[in-house]
């Protein structure tokens, strides 16, 4: 039986393969465009006169280091300003689009040692991440369906879109895992 989920486990990330990469999610988020949040701090002209000086020793020193950083920010791309400008946490969608197979990927090795040594606490580790895998989905699956919801409201760019076929294949085939996957650690935690 551990050997059936095994293989069912790996049509479900074959399933889910090609639906990422059938799907339009590299196209969906395009990079920031540059606007006056990603500008330099200082403009060119403002860093080749000098401005007065501050009164006090710490303002002196920071404007100093304020013009000679805008000074050598000043040559930078516009992408390296929006990505020097960027939050340093990504957004959930970019998230989960990587931790969804990630965890797939981390439980498939949990279950293949599970069914190439029958340890219990491998099963149950595996069992726990199809668990969080199958939670991380759903999570993908809704955020994804409420962008291209609001998407379809502004009519600006593409939704995310992915084959509903591909969707039923890959969802079905992960509710039989992780159904098959609970029956086996059950039945051979005894």
């Amino acid at each position: 039986m551990a050997v059936v989920v095994l293989v069912l486990w790996l049509f479900t990330a074959g399933a889910g393969l090609s639906l990422l990469v059938s799907s339009n999610l590299g196209r969906s988020r395009p990079a920031p465009a540059p606007g006056p949040s990603t500008a330099a701090p200082f403009p060119v002209a403002a860093t080749a006169t000098a401005a007065p000086a501050p009164i006090g020793a710490e303002a002196t020193a920071a404007s100093k280091r304020e013009l000679r950083r805008a000074a050598r920010d000043r040559f930078d791309p516009p992408s390296l300003t929006a990505a020097k400008n960027a939050p340093i946490m990504p957004d959930p969608r970019s998230l989960l689009e990587f931790a969804h197979p990630a965890f797939a990927a981390i439980g498939l090795g949990f279950w293949l040692g599970f069914t190439l040594v029958h340890n219990r606490v491998l099963g149950w580790i595996a069992f726990g991440l199809v668990a969080a895998t199958v939670c991380l989905g759903l999570t993908w699956f809704t955020a994804n369906a409420r962008a291209a919801k609001a998407k379809r409201r502004d009519q600006g760019e593409p939704p995310p879109s992915f084959g509903i076929r591909l969707v039923v294949l890959h969802g079905g085939a992960a509710t039989v895992t992780f159904a098959l996957a609970a029956l086996t650690a059950l039945v051979l935690s005894r």
